[in-house]
């Protein structure tokens, strides 16, 4: 028992005094994990032959990582980047697998050993990548979105690699250890539910356990959760959560699919569900742990006598393979177009080997494919590369990103020195007309934006305004977002603005979010969002602009403005039936064929209501019946009422 405490204190005292230093260097946490491991490990000693295993246990945070991921991916946001999730993905790996296989064969490895080496350095590290770009604030970025694509298919085509590896397998290795494979054989039968199976019956299964996950998650992990937050017990809610993912990844690795994708397909299932941000709470300490203690393991694991002895073999490789995907990787983002610095973190943020290199290498040595040297040596390659990627994130950081950077936004963020009860985010033709008005109705506000020249003209009429990036938590604190009673969001960019309204939405539940949207669908996305007021920004202009065109083109005021209020009342009908429908049917697609259906539904209407309205105005003409008089008259007043409120 004393060893084990005693191993717990050191990888922990590496943790804790090298994470800080590192990033107070601006290194990263990454980096300063994977340096406490070479300095415990091979460096001073202090941590041996138990770091393979504590390695197996430590990849765990890889999963609880991805699970976390998957609670961030609603399901109609999967299908929506499934163009980036094929596309990029796949091209990516299928590139990586024959320009590295290639190089590999004229190095003089055997074919299977080169597609193997293909298939193992094809994957780039899920960890670092998304811990680095998240800790960066870049994971909202185009290069960060299109990045996680590519991760997210990569981990997906573990699967099938895992499948097609024993189809490699070297025929005078296999003679060599033919009685160790069968002691492997009868350990796996012992921890799976389908070794023996036929291949039409592993599908079942296959099938069986991912349909558990799916319908598990969705109609028995509310009950039990609700159960759980009704106890009042907090260390049962955080018990619940582990036990959620830790079922899951054993239930996956049973039925011999990843843990990983299992747990992610999980957190996609649960992304919908009240108790999301509690499960993010509960299980975010324990993957940050584990997570932190992988790394540590990985430079622990380094061995340095392979290294030496082979020195310049291993260097060059890792380079090759680090050179050879940053190519394929940049290819890529020319054919997708992700321009300027985005093309570059892209390229640099994805270029190393993975830690599903380390499983397919064991997984390719049981089954004879590699023989055990080469493994040695490619597994300190995979280290070694995802020791390099934290400095190609500091390449991009220091060297590549300021080149791109526009020059009139290079100055630093304004001291916020005022609070207001409302604060408006974005301050162009929108967003100042909203400032003119409550600022005339001795409302105060606090206005920010993040473009300079917009700041500088709208303060030289004298209109108070700060420059600085509103999605920033620390700044909106400063603004005063806890005093705040009301926030306006009409920021000039769509998926900026539906994110903020998602954090204020569940940081702030109390805050009343009103929001600018471009159009319906944009529209849409902020009432998901949480926001409690949206409005198109071109939908009143346009509607008085049809308003007189008519009076222009000979119609009566008195019937303009009663068309005018059918058109209101349907208009909002239809809004509200649209999003319903969209949100719960049309899977999130903005033009799905049913969602057309159900709009030209509504179009007909707002012609039939329009026509009949004619056919009752026309006969109360030809009766000369003054009753319609006074209700002409009340639809006219109320509806210049409305007018004159919605300017």
């Amino acid at each position: 028992m004393t060893e084990y405490f005693l191993q717990a204190f050191i990888y922990l005292s590496a943790a804790v005094i090298a994470v800080p230093l590192a990033n107070r260097l601006g290194l990263g946490s990454v980096l300063g994990y994977l340096i406490a491991g070479v300095v415990i490990g091979p460096i001073v000693g202090l941590v041996g032959s138990e770091t393979n295993t504590i390695q197996h246990f430590a990849e765990f945070g890889v999963v609880m990582m991805l699970f976390l991921v998957g609670l961030e991916l609603e399901p109609k946001m999967l299908w929506a980047m499934r163009n980036r999730l094929l596309g990029q993905g796949g091209l990516q790996v299928a590139g990586s697998v024959v320009a590295v296989m290639t190089c590999a064969i004229y190095a003089g490895y055997q074919n299977s050993v080169a597609l193997t080496m293909g298939l193992i350095f094809s994957l780039s590290s899920t960890a670092i990548v998304l811990q680095t770009l998240s800790e960066k604030r870049l994971n909202k970025t185009h290069a960060g979105k299109n990045a996680f694509s590519v991760l997210l298919f990569q981990d997906i085509a573990v699967i099938p690699m895992l499948a097609f590896i024993p189809l490699l397998a070297l025929p005078e290795l296999v003679e060599k250890a033919q009685s160790a494979a069968s002691h492997l054989s009868e350990q796996h039968e012992q921890l799976s539910l389908v070794a023996s199976l036929p291949g039409w019956a592993y599908a079942i299964v296959l099938l069986l356990a991912i349909g558990i996950v799916v319908l598990g998650g969705h109609y028995l992990s509310r009950p039990l959760f609700r159960m759980v937050a009704e106890s009042g017990a907090r260390e049962i809610s955080t018990a619940a959560a582990l036990m959620l993912v830790i079922g899951i990844a054993a239930l996956m690795s049973l039925v011999g699919i990843s843990p990983a994708l299992g747990t992610f397909l999980a957190g996609v299932v649960l992304a919908n569900s009240e108790f999301k941000h509690e499960l993010e709470a509960n299980i975010g300490p324990f993957k940050g742990l584990l997570l932190g203690l992988f790394f540590i393991t990985v430079g622990a694991g380094i061995d340095f006598s392979v290294l030496f002895a082979s020195f310049g073999e291993i260097i060059l490789i890792t380079l090759c393979v680090m050179v050879i995907k940053a190519l394929v990787l940049y290819f890529l983002a020319l054919i997708f177009k992700i321009k300027g610095s985005d093309r570059w973190l892209f390229t640099l943020s994805l270029a190393q080997a993975g830690e599903f290199g380390f499983v397919l290498l064991s997984f390719s040595v049981q089954q004879h494919v590699i023989p055990t040297d080469i493994a040695q040596t490619l597994s300190i390659v995979v280290a070694l590369s995802m020791f390099l990627t934290p400095g190609l994130f500091i390449l991009f950081d220091k060297v590549i990103y300021p080149r791109f950077q526009v020059k009139t936004n290079q100055r630093e963020q304004d001291n916020i020195d005022d609070e207001g009860t409302v604060i408006i985010a974005g301050i162009g033709r929108f967003g100042q007309v909203v400032n003119r008005f409550l600022v005339s109705n001795n409302i105060k506000t606090v206005v920010l934006d993040y473009q300079v020249s917009q700041v500088d003209t709208i303060r030289r009429i004298n209109t108070k305004a700060y420059y600085g990036d509103a999605t920033r938590p620390d700044l909106l604190k400063t603004a005063g977002i806890e005093e705040a009673s009301l926030f306006v969001v009409a920021i000039d960019n769509r998926e900026s603005s539906v994110e903020l309204v998602k954090y204020l939405h569940h940081t702030y539940p109390k805050l009343k979010i009103v929001a600018r949207a471009f159009d319906r669908g944009h529209g849409h996305l902020l009432k998901e969002a949480g926001a409690d007021v949206v409005e198109s920004e071109t939908h009143h202009s346009a509607l008085e602009l049809g308003v007189s065109s008519m009076q222009l083109l000979g119609h009566t005021e008195e019937s303009v403005l009663r068309r005018k209020l059918t058109y209101k009342r349907i208009e909002k009908e239809a809004s509200k039936r649209l999003y319903e429908f969209w949100l719960t049917e049309s899977e999130g697609e903005k033009f799905s064929n049913d969602f057309i259906t159900l709009f030209m539904r509504y179009e007909e209407r707002l012609k039939q209501a329009m026509d009949e309205d004619s056919v009752l105005h026309q006969a109360s003409e030809e009766h000369n019946t003054p009753t319609s008089n006074n209700s002409s008259e009340h639809l006219a007043e109320k509806a210049k009422s409305e007018t004159c409120a919605n300017q």
